[in-house]
């Protein structure tokens, strides 16, 4: 009998050490909630995380790198057990990554990447195929015409401006003639503006590539504004308002990245790395092209 309370003492320990585990602390530092796809990436982690029993906290860096690092110093001081990061700018995320370095609490990026420090996986669209993708789509609706076209180009120094740029770069070698390229952030204000300023200077454009959705409706406004809708718009993230503008014929096109499901796959792999199973170091996420 006293071998039968020795053990399941044993196993009651056992099974408490286990719930310990596996019910883990994750920080999420997400870039901003301003935009909707970065919400909706949010959504995917926290839903991800209820459903497999984990504490997740987000906080929001408001596309600010100082808030960004604030943020991680807070996550790191209450001990959590993984670091999600949604970086602001793929260089200054590096402090934030090597704070959690020298914690040893391990770091996952989530759709840009760090260019520095230790991180255990980056989870993201191809962002070069999406960018490709566009560029091919813009071809294919405008072979046989003279193409110019305007790239609006994200926040510089990420990784996911400068691989989307890369991939529609590739797709319009010697096929496209890309007549302005300018940034804008991945801002609809900012698209708004600089899409007017680019109408002003250029009088002949048959489509314009936006690096995500935001820029793109902040174009559609300019480019109605100017009264010219023969203007063939792609945006990038099929955000609800974009899909929306796909389907009403405003927009030609918006490359789906499908940002829930890269939060929950942040979630999935943290809580693989809780349970010291190894993780590829990129896992990417399918893409699509939303047409009407």
């Amino acid at each position: 009998m006293k071998n039968r309370f020795r053990y399941l003492g044993f196993m009651t320990l056992v099974l408490g050490m286990t719930t310990l585990v596996e019910a883990a602390k994750i920080g999420f530092v997400v870039s901003t909630q301003d935009n909707p796809f970065f919400v909706t990436l949010k959504e995917g982690a926290v839903s991800a995380a209820k459903e497999m029993g984990h504490e997740i906290v987000v906080l929001d860096s408001q596309n600010d790198p100082s808030k960004e690092l604030g943020n991680v110093e807070d996550l790191l001081i209450n001990k959590i057990d993984v670091l999600l990061i949604n970086p602001t700018d793929s260089d200054a995320v590096i402090s934030s990554v090597k704070a959690a370095n020298r914690r040893k609490v391990p770091v996952i990026t989530l759709d840009r990447a760090s260019n520095g420090g230790k991180v255990v996986a980056h989870i993201a669209s191809d962002n070069v195929a999406g960018g490709e993708l566009a560029g091919n789509f813009i071809i294919e609706k405008l072979e046989g015409k003279s193409v110019k076209v305007v790239e609006l180009e994200g926040i510089p120094g990420t990784t996911a401006a400068r691989d989307r740029g890369n991939g529609f770069n590739k797709a319009a070698a010697e096929k496209l003639d890309i007549v302005a390229k300018q940034a804008a952030d991945f801002d609809r204000t900012k698209g708004l503006n600089v899409m007017e300023n680019i109408l002003q200077g250029q009088s002949e454009i048959s489509a314009v590539f936006a690096h995500n959705d935001e820029m793109a409706l902040g174009a559609l406004r300019a480019i109605e504004a100017a009264g010219n809708k023969d203007i063939l718009i792609v945006g990038f993230d099929a955000t609800e308002d974009a899909v929306k503008a796909v389907k009403d014929g405003k927009l030609a096109a918006t490359v789906a990245q499908k940002p829930a499901e890269i939060g929950a796959e942040g979630v999935y792999a943290a809580d693989k790395i809780i349970k010291k199973e190894s993780i590829p170091e990129f896992i990417p996420v399918d893409l699509e092209l939303v047409t009407q």
